[in-house]
C-alpha cells in the first residue's frame, strides 16, 4: 500500500548522544498521527528530521513513495513539499492576515493567489479579518492563520509542533475540533507533536507513544489506552490500578474477582504470577454496609467523582457518578473486558 509517509530505521544523534534509534513509522493518506511523549523522548527531533532540519545518522524517509532521504539522497526542506505549523505560530508581524497566507505563493499569478487567499480565509473562518495584523488577533485566530498559510501551499504533509499549547484553555477544545474537521475535509495528512494526552485523544487518528528515542506502541487511542503493550504506555496514557493475579495451567487469569480468559497473544507457557491492569472504567463501586472495600480518597471531577478504594490491601482507582464519602464501605465489581497483564514490577 502506498503510504503518505514512510520512515524506516531512522537514527539521529546530537553531540554524539543518540536521540532516535532505528525508528520506523508508516502513515496513511489523510491520517492525523500524534507523536506523544514526555520532554526529551525524541518526538520533536523526529518532526525536525522529517522536515529536513536535522541531519540523520541512518535511515530513509519517503513521502507518497517519493524518497526524500536515503543513503544517496537528502532533499533540502524547501524541496520536500511539507508545511510546518509552530507553537508560536511564526507569523510575520508586519504582514496582514492575507499577506501571511500568500507568503509562500510568490511564484503564482495574482489571480490565483487572490483566489487561494479567499479560499483559505473561508476555510478557517477568518473571511472578515484579511486586513488585520497578527497582534490584532487572538491566539486561536493566529493559529488559524498559520493553518491557512500551511494549507495554501498544498503540501503533501503538514507537521505541527505543540500547535495548541499557547491557546487559552477555554477555546483550545473548540479549536482542536475545528482544525481536525478542516484537515479531514481537505484530506490532509498530518503529524503533530504534543505531551498532552487530552490533545492527542481529541485530535489524532492514531498515536505513537515515544520513549527514549523509540516508538513504544503505535495505534488508535482506544487500542493504546485499553491494550497497552508496556507499563510505560499504560501509565503514560492514564490512571490505572494493578492487582496481583495468576495465569493458570489452562491459560485462565485467576484474579480476586474470579477467572478471566486471556487473549491468544497473552498466552503464557506456564503458571505465572502477573500484575493485572485495571482502568477506572473497568471497575464499578456500590455502597454496602458490609462491603469488603472502603473509600479512602475522593476527588470531585464535575461530571463524576474519582475514588481511591482500598480492596484486600490494594488501592484501586474508580470513576463513578455516585456521591460517596471517605470512610464509607463499598463493594467493587469488574466490568467485562479483555484483561491486560504485565510481569510483576
Amino acid at each position: 500500500m502506498k503510504h503518505a509517509l514512510s520512515v524506516t530505521e531512522l537514527s539521529c544523534s546530537y553531540h554524539g548522544q543518540p536521540i532516535l534509534q532505528d525508528l520506523s513509522l508508516a502513515v496513511e493518506r489523510g491520517e492525523i498521527v500524534c507523536l506523544l511523549g514526555a520532554s526529551g523522548c525524541g518526538k520533536t527531533t523526529l518532526l525536525k528530521a522529517i522536515a529536513g532540519l536535522l541531519p540523520l545518522t541512518q535511515g530513509s524517509i519517503a513521502i507518497n513513495d517519493r524518497s526524500i532521504v536515503d543513503q544517496s539522497l537528502c532533499l533540502p526542506p524547501e524541496q520536500r513539499n511539507i508545511g510546518m505549523i509552530f507553537q508560536d505560530y511564526a507569523l510575520f508581524p508586519h504582514l496582514t492576515v492575507a499577506e501571511n497566507i500568500a507568503f509562500g505563493l510568490r511564484h503564482w499569478d495574482k489571480a490565483r493567489v487572490t483566489a487561494k487567499i479567499q479560499q483559505m480565509l473561508a476555510l478557517v473562518h477568518l473571511t472578515e479579518l484579511d486586513d488585520r495584523y497578527p497582534h490584532q488577533l487572538s491566539g486561536g485566530q493566529q493559529q488559524r492563520v498559520a493553518i491557512a498559510r500551511a494549507l495554501a501551499n498544498e503540501p503533501d504533509l503538514i507537521l505541527l509542533d505543540e500547535p495548541f499549547s499557547n491557546i487559552d484553555t477555554q477555546v483550545r477544545h473548540s479549536l482542536i475540533r475545528d482544525i481536525r474537521q478542516i484537515f479531514k475535509d481537505q484530506g490532509v495528512t498530518a503529524i503533530f507533536v504534543t505531551h498532552s494526552r487530552e490533545e492527542a485523544f481529541a485530535f489524532a487518528d492514531k498515536m505513537a507513544v515515544m520513549n527514549h528515542g523509540v516508538i513504544e506502541q503505535f495505534g488508535t487511542a482506544t487500542e493504546l489506552y485499553y491494550q497497552p503493550s508496556s507499563r510505560f504506555v499504560a501509565e503514560f496514557l492514564g490512571v490505572g490500578s494493578y492487582l496481583p493475579a495468576t495465569v493458570t495451567a489452562n491459560q485462565q487469569l485467576n484474579t480476586p474477582f474470579g477467572e478471566l480468559a486471556l487473549a491468544a497473544q497473552q498466552k503464557l507457557a506456564q503458571t505465572t504470577d502477573v500484575d493485572w491492569l485495571l482502568r477506572p472504567q473497568h471497575l464499578t463501586v456500590m455502597p454496602e454496609d458490609d462491603g469488603l472495600a472502603v473509600i479512602i480518597e475522593q476527588q470531585f471531577m464535575g461530571d463524576s467523582c474519582r475514588y481511591i478504594v482500598e480492596f484486600e490491601g490494594h488501592k484501586l482507582v474508580i470513576n463513578s457518578n455516585l456521591l460517596l464519602n471517605v470512610g464509607q464501605r463499598v463493594t467493587v465489581s469488574v466490568t467485562p473486558h479483555q484483561p491486560v497483564i504485565f510481569a510483576p514490577a
